[in-house]
């Protein structure tokens, strides 16, 4: 079963295959700090550009962290400057994007290198403690020392400065980052208090996003990594009542994830609240979009500039934007 999960994991899944990219990625070394250095300079995060990096984003590139396919976010980023990725860009150079893509873009290049990764839906305890922020993470394999370490690639020199952070981000101690179903189990045990729970400055927090997040880690333990602001299925509104013995099983269920691997697997297939559709509703731009399902034939650069481009002037709202 070990072999099973560790090549499943270590596969493409539709939101990471490169395509066309993958002679861009194949040079890159295997070692996940000179990956995360990588990753670093070539996405910016949108809501700290100005302040962080004083590169103001223009409003005709907010759509960039709208790009769910690696295949398409490394089209846009060669676009903006089509030097090797090895090279790092100035900011404005640089592909708008929030914590899940970080975390993507290190799951494919790690996948692309043979080693099993995936992204985890969850929260942080170091942008604004004593709260938990909505956060996604790289889970990846360590065979010299056969465990699965977590690393955040978006925790640049700067990040580190303005958080004064004390440990290794590529090696993520686990009180620092709680998966999804870490963070329901300590809520319903009344081991933590659920509104320290989302995104503080939206004030969008609460069981019922922590039961938003199990759905969104259940569905990329499946290889189907959706944006933090996706909405479907199962995921309870702001302030709803929900069956909380549904959420009970999902938190036990992806919990252990390798221990109970076909079980998450044969659920998730099976449940039509679980499975993302074809369809799901974008938060943030507020409304229905088509989610790009895997084909026979490879994205193109040409393509993908394009899509990006009839997404251009859709309405952004900022204000519910995870870490």
């Amino acid at each position: 079963m070990a072999g099973d999960i560790f090549a499943f994991y270590a596969s493409h899944s539709p939101m990471t295959e490169p395509g066309e990219a993958s002679a861009l990625i194949e040079p890159l070394p295997d070692d996940v700090a000179a990956l995360a250095r990588v990753i670093q300079g070539l996405g910016i995060y949108d809501v700290v550009a100005r302040d962080f990096y004083g590169f103001e984003p223009p409003e005709n590139r907010l759509a960039e962290i709208h790009l769910r396919r690696i295949a398409d976010r490394l089209a846009r980023i060669m676009e903006l400057d089509d030097q090797p990725l090895q090279v790092a860009r100035e900011p404005g150079r640089r592909a708008l994007q929030r914590c899940n893509s970080f975390t993507l873009m290190l799951v494919a290049m790690l996948r692309a290198k043979g080693v099993p990764a995936r992204s985890r839906c969850g929260f942080a305890a170091y942008f604004n403690p004593p709260n938990f922020e909505d956060h996604w993470l790289c889970e990846y394999w360590d065979a010299r020392t056969r465990e699965w370490r977590l690393a955040d690639p978006q925790i640049d020199d700067v990040w580190w400065r303005r958080l004064d952070i004390r440990f290794d981000t590529l090696d993520l101690p686990r009180t620092q980052f709680l998966t999804a179903s870490d963070a329901w189990r300590r809520c319903r045990s009344g081991e933590a208090d659920e509104q320290q729970f989302g995104i503080s400055f939206a004030g969008l927090r609460g069981l019922w996003f922590v039961a938003g997040s199990l759905v969104r880690d259940m569905a990329a333990l499946n290889k189907m990594e959706m944006s933090p602001w996706d909405v479907w299925g199962a995921q309870p509104q702001p302030q709803a009542e929900f069956d909380l013995a549904f959420f009970d099983e999902l938190a036990a269920l992806t919990r252990d994830p390798d221990g109970t691997f076909a079980e998450p697997t044969r659920r998730y297939h099976a449940d039509d609240g679980l499975r993302v559709p074809a369809t799901v509703f974008n938060a943030l731009n507020g409304r229905p979009e088509t989610i790009n399902r895997p084909t026979h034939s490879r994205p193109t650069i040409k393509s993908s500039a394009a899509r990006l481009g009839d997404e251009r002037d859709s309405p952004l709202q900022q204000a519910s934007a995870p870490i």
